[in-house]
């Protein structure tokens, strides 16, 4: 029986719910995706003890791109065990079609990503004293979406390595540029113009914007819209041609 293209919900929340069995049995990958961001901005917060105003101006970035880096790292390896173990031919014998699988994993990904999001803005916000301008809420949204960001990549990248350390090594090529051209460390404008140029095409950019935009601005501005839909729209973009990579082929 050859899988449906058709976008089934049974099939599809199935397909998370197995996921999400599987997660339960790890703690392992379940400390690394719910607590290290949450560790990492406390650490942060106390090195910069002296300088509130620094951890405020780069905790609110980081606060979007731990979560991204995170579910990259977990999802990418995650998927490639599914591949490598025979696990993906199965399922793809089955009346199961590659976005039922494709959306199966986002949608239990996504439910850690929330819970993660949800931890690491809380603590930031009211354990760390973040100061930030505008809504917490716009926050967790902005951070949900990386979340997801990373995700969305990792189950792409998968498609690519035929080991977890292949997997592992994707990190360099995919997230380290995003990390150095994203505004983190120097405004995007202060650098070359090349540069600036490839900053405003990688995903992280805008959501190291939207961060910012949310820290600066009470309101909602014109710009926090532009930069989340940008991020969601990548993330959409980039789970289709997830679901396009899978293919039956034995382990």
């Amino acid at each position: 029986m050859t899988a449906t293209s058709v976008l089934s919900l049974p099939r599809t929340t199935a397909t998370a719910a197995r996921v999400l069995r599987q997660l339960r049995h790890d703690p392992r990958t379940i400390a690394l995706m719910i607590l290290v961001p949450c560790v990492m901005l406390a650490l942060l917060r106390y090195v910069f003890d002296g300088s509130a105003r620094t951890f405020d101006t780069i905790g609110a970035s980081l606060l979007g791109i731990f979560p991204l880096i995170t579910m990259f790292l977990v999802t990418s390896i995650a998927t490639l065990r599914e591949r490598t173990s025979g696990t993906l031919e199965r399922l793809l014998a089955m009346p199961l079609g590659k976005g039922d699988l494709i959306a199966g994993y986002a949608l239990a990904f996504g439910a850690v990503a929330v819970v993660q999001s949800a931890l690491a803005t809380g603590l930031a916000v009211w354990f760390l004293d973040l100061d930030v301008v505008g809504s917490p809420w716009l926050l967790l949204l902005v951070a949900l979406l990386d979340a997801l960001l990373g995700t969305a990549l990792g189950l792409f990248v998968s498609a690519f390595a035929a080991s977890e350390f292949q997997a592992v090594q994707f990190m360099p090529a995919v997230i380290f540029p995003q990390l150095l051209l994203c505004g983190l460390f120097t405004p995007r404008d202060a650098m070359h113009p090349v540069l600036e140029a490839v900053s405003d095409v990688l995903p992280m950019s805008y959501a190291v914007d939207g961060m910012n935009e949310v820290l600066h601005h009470a309101d909602l501005t014109a710009a926090f819209l532009r930069d989340i839909t940008v991020v969601a729209a990548v993330a959409l973009l980039v789970l289709t041609l997830g679901a396009a990579t899978l293919k039956r082929r034995s382990a």
